[in-house]
């Protein structure tokens, strides 16, 4: 019983263990940078520009993590969050280009209203008809767009990432 008390000791004694301690690091005058895991043995003058650094393995580790943690979720058909955040990134900018083209049209549309209730000419008066009916037209056009990318937007995504149990935060 002695003899593994005495080897008990020893082994605690002289084996180092792990210790979990924080890390200070601090930069002198000289601009030379000092590390120590007791602020007591930080000078004065330093310790209110000391940084605590923890221990590298946790702090990668803890990156690691988080890593893994968001890469693993994919929705039922194996998609993650970078498919569905492009698929509403496409939509959004399909809107803006349909609301920008729409806008051009309509000062387009004003223009030629404006023109054609300036004129006089029967013949002026008939081009620039057939002018304003063709932006008409292609505004209609553009508005359906727009409304198309509504609907994307706010009903056919939403109900598709639900469908297919993607994280709701993916399409916002």
């Amino acid at each position: 019983m002695n003899l593994f008390l005495m080897i008990f000791i020893s082994f605690i004694l002289f084996f180092p263990y792990p210790t979990f301690s924080e890390v200070y690091k601090w930069v002198d005058e000289k601009g030379v940078i000092h590390f120590s895991d007791d602020p007591n043995s930080i000078p004065e003058k330093y310790r209110s520009k000391i940084e605590k650094m923890g221990l590298p393995y946790e702090e990668g580790r803890k990156e690691e993590l988080k890593e893994k943690k968001k890469d693993n979720y994919k929705d039922q058909l194996g998609r993650g969050e970078e498919y569905w955040k492009s698929r509403v990134e496409e939509w959004k900018n399909r809107m803006k280009l349909a609301q920008d083209r729409l806008e051009e049209l309509r000062q387009k549309y004003n223009e030629l209203t404006e023109k054609y209730n300036e004129s006089r000419s029967t013949g002026q008066r008939n081009i620039l008809r057939q002018q304003r009916d063709q932006v008409k037209i292609e505004m209609d056009q553009v508005k359906a767009q727009l409304e198309e990318a509504k609907f994307m937007l706010e009903k056919k995504i939403p109900e598709e990432a639900e469908l297919y149990k993607a994280k709701p935060e993916w399409i916002k």
